[in-house]
């Protein structure tokens, strides 16, 4: 694994953070922390931890943060995965594997056997399958889980596609520009576990709004 750096975007997860990074412990590849400049309780929790590269956004924003850590990665193959401890680093072994000839490995929650979520409710459960449903019909992406960033890629084909979403609206992003650059991926089952501690960052009705213009965005610049 060493040719592998986990990209983990943090904002306000000093509960969470720690716990996670223990459990990185184990996997012996570059931990590259993104956090905001102003989230010093993060900072101040993770202080005591080596081996980890610690990257302050320039902008704000989830996919602010993606961008930047992907833009900083150095090794062959990078990985996102969340600070709240709810990506199973389990799954990496396997997602290595599988990227070796492909672009992007993408983790679906949705996909069986072997996929599930302990952090879902129903109105996001309702929600990922409509969104999914509709990235399939207009792009026909053949993925299962379009709203999940757990995926592992060739940072090279990472970088190629230029993603420019600030927002947590890069979930989108990431694989309908994946499509229209012929990459070759796969979906692979995975549980998301319970987060380790905090609540969503999210506001489902109007995030859920946005997401969908997102998507229908791209439909008329194909």
């Amino acid at each position: 694994m060493r040719d592998l750096t986990l990209i983990i975007p943090t904002k306000k997860e000093a509960e969470s953070l720690p716990v996670f990074l223990k459990e990185l412990e184990n996997f012996s590849c570059e931990k590259l922390i993104v956090l905001q400049k102003e989230d010093n309780e993060t900072k101040n929790a993770i202080s005591s931890f080596n081996n980890i590269k610690i990257l302050v956004q320039k902008e704000n924003g989830y996919g602010n943060a993606l961008i930047e850590g992907i833009n900083h990665v150095e090794t062959k193959y990078c990985c996102i995965i969340n600070a709240d401890g709810s990506m199973d680093p389990k799954y990496l072994d396997e997602m290595l594997i599988e990227c070796q000839n492909k672009d992007l490995v993408f983790c679906s929650r949705y996909q069986k056997p072997g996929g599930g979520s302990d952090d879902d409710d129903i109105v996001t459960l309702i929600g990922n399958y409509f969104f999914t449903f509709v990235g399939n019909l207009l792009y026909n992406l053949n993925i299962t889980d379009i709203l999940y960033t757990y995926i592992l890629a060739k940072s090279s084909s990472l970088k190629k596609l230029k993603l420019g979403n600030g927002d947590f609206r890069i979930c989108v992003e990431l694989p309908i520009k994946a499509k229209f650059s012929n990459f070759k991926y796969v979906c692979l089952p995975s549980h998301e576990r319970e987060r380790i501690g905090g609540k969503k960052k999210v506001n489902a009705i109007k995030d859920g709004l946005l997401i969908f213009i997102e998507i229908i965005k791209y439909f008329f610049k194909k």
